[in-house]
């Protein structure tokens, strides 16, 4: 298992920095090569594609399951065959670990 995807996210309120765009491509590498860094740095995102509606829900509902766990909510775009996941931590205006800690774990999914 990735060392990301072991730790756990720790809740934030806010009060500390985002990630800084090298900081947040350090990052980047623990990840499948799929997530990409928005220009500004500020987010992180990944399109998921399956074959029908039911295998695109099944994803969607085991990432709601990581995401209630964690207590950190990513941005999703779903439709009949595909996700669209973006993570960012609002309460610091940019990325946090917990975005690349949810992202290593959505990766996990796929290896199941």
């Amino acid at each position: 298992m990735n060392d990301l995807a072991s730790k756990r996210c720790v809740p934030c309120e806010g009060g500390i920095p985002a990630l800084t765009a090298a900081e947040a491509r350090t990052q980047m590498a623990a990840l499948s090569a799929e997530w990409t860094l928005a220009s500004d740095a500020r987010s992180i995102r990944r399109e998921f594609k399956f074959l029908d509606f039911y295998r695109t829900m099944s994803f969607v509902n085991a990432l709601a399951h990581i995401a209630n766990v964690e207590d950190h909510h990513p941005d999703l775009e779903v439709g009949y065959n595909y996700c669209r996941v973006r993570y960012n931590t609002h309460a610091v205006g940019g990325l946090s670990q917990n975005d690349f800690i949810c992202a290593a774990r959505i990766d996990q999914l796929l290896l199941k």
